[in-house]
């Protein structure tokens, strides 16, 4: 698979021959800062802690890819090859929950990449972190494709027991084998399941995150994943359409053509009617939605089928304050 040309770079090479195999490497990030601050105002969150950038779970449609070129890499293979980590993080939050300013807000992991990516099973620095989170009783939420969730149990229990934690699993894909040619080296969908069992039956707060639909390739999948998800324990469910923004769309569709090319073109129509005859949108709020007759079937599709397998929709609930400094207590009695 091919890198796009980075348009930070002033030149790219055009290989003569196929390219080798992309193999893994590690790359150290000296950041000062953990906390990622999110301005978006069509996202629920503010703050995000990512301890990787790039993902090797090579999801085809990762809308990530792009920020791989602020670090001179490519937002193809190298976006799953060359992974940086933050080896800092959990310290770096430390520091963060220790100033003044931060309050206990809620904490999203990861807004930018997966933070139960394989590497995470012998760096643990997401489990460093959640750590930490569960220390000063701060309110997490995560996000992930990565089973290694389950090994972290023991804090997500002390964090639900002391503050609020929830965990969305994304599960786009009913048939492992469709899904291993669009995330070929993310866990089965089974296995995520599983693992939302798991959490489910120890108490957590589970939900299914149907993200991305892609028109004309899982659009059908929906009713089958809020079925599977339901039975599985989750209690939320969310969707959100295909974004390409930059250079993703690039990688998508080499490796749409490559996995499914008797159905490209149906795939690549259904993107475009959804998106008012383009590939993608990304005006805030409009981003995560469709437009048009295609869309409106799709979001019923998705409502029937949520009514159908009992989810009910949940109102926002308001964030514990449950925040507080190690020490702080005893500290104040003097």
């Amino acid at each position: 698979m091919s890198n796009p040309p980075n348009p930070f770079e002033s030149h790219h090479r055009d290989l003569l021959e196929p390219a080798s195999a992309a193999r893994t490497d590690l790359y150290d990030d000296a950041t000062k800062e953990i906390l990622s601050r999110n301005d978006s105002p069509d996202l629920s969150f503010r703050w995000s802690v990512n301890p990787y950038r790039g993902c090797f779970h090579a999801c085809a449609y990762c809308y990530a890819r792009p920020t791989h070129e602020y670090w001179g890499f490519g937002a193809g293979t190298d976006f799953e090859s060359k992974i940086v980590v933050k080896r800092e993080a959990a310290a770096l939050l430390r520091c963060a929950f220790d100033k003044p300013a931060w309050k206990g807000e809620l904490i999203v992991f990861s807004g930018n990449t997966d933070c139960y990516q394989p590497i995470e099973a012998s760096l643990e620095l997401t489990r460093s972190c959640l750590e930490v989170c569960a220390e000063y009783r701060n309110p997490v939420a995560v996000i992930t494709k990565g089973i290694l969730v389950i090994r972290d149990l023991d804090l997500l229990k002390r964090l639900q027991q002391e503050a609020s934690v929830r965990v969305y699993f994304s599960i786009p894909f009913a048939d492992d084998e469709v899904a291993r040619l669009v995330e070929p080296q993310a866990p089965t969908s089974r296995k995520r399941f599983d693992a939302m069992a798991r959490l489910s039956d120890a108490g957590i707060a589970t939900g299914i995150s149907i993200s991305p639909i892609i028109p004309g390739l899982n659009d059908e999948d929906i009713p089958e994943l809020l079925e599977r998800a339901k039975q599985a324990g989750a209690c939320e469910s969310m969707a959100t359409l295909l974004r390409l923004s930059g250079p993703v769309e690039q990688v998508f569709l080499e490796r749409m053509t490559q996995a499914f090319p008797d159905r490209i073109a149906k795939i690549t129509h259904r993107i475009q009617e959804v998106r008012a005859g383009a590939m993608t949108d990304s005006a805030f709020f409009s981003r995560h939605h469709g437009k048009g007759p295609y869309w409106a079937i799709i979001e019923q599709l998705y409502e029937v089928a949520r009514r159908k397998a009992g989810f009910t929709i949940l109102e926002d609930e308001t964030m514990p304050r449950t925040f507080r400094r190690p020490g702080r207590e005893q500290t104040l009695l003097f």
